[in-house]
């Protein structure tokens, strides 16, 4: 069975805007770049066609990719905080005498570290899951273990 992909309703139109784009205007383009390419000729050495077809090959790709990222989606709601951690929770935290730290729990393909998005799979998107404001939570991160205390979670 598919795995489920968590998106928030922005997640879900920003991949929606991307398909069509990819589906009409880019598909398109491709399509006039290979029949210039053909009509130059002998194809065996046409370096413009060999480029053409292999972007052809990553567009459908890519186009494959996120009509099965659609189809499986799961749109995450914004509703009001049950004051249990959850995906698409927005959770402040602080780690020993660091600034506290806001992040958006959020599925894998919408995440962001440096927009403060992360993966619900995430060593720390685990740890917070299920946890509650004053619940301390302890990650295995690839910078060693550490340990934050849950804030806020709204």
């Amino acid at each position: 069975m598919t795995q489920p992909n968590y998106l928030t309703p922005e997640g879900e139109a920003k991949l929606n805007a991307e398909l069509q784009e990819l589906k009409g205007p880019k598909r398109e383009e491709l399509s006039k770049r290979l029949r210039s390419a053909i009509q130059m000729g002998d194809l065996s050495e046409n370096a413009d066609y060999h480029k053409a077809k292999e972007d052809q090959g990553f567009l459908e790709g890519r186009i494959q990719e996120l009509e099965a990222i659609l189809r499986n989606a799961i749109i995450i709601q914004e509703t009001k905080s049950s004051g249990v951690i959850f995906i698409g929770s927005h959770v402040t935290i602080q780690e020993d005498t660091f600034d506290p730290e806001t992040y958006h729990l959020v599925g894998p393909t919408e995440a962001d570290p440096r927009q403060g998005r992360i993966s619900y799979e995430s060593p720390i998107g685990r740890a917070l899951m299920d946890k509650k404001v004053g619940d301390v939570a302890e990650a295995e991160t690839p910078g060693g273990k550490i340990k934050f205390k849950i804030l806020k979670i709204e």
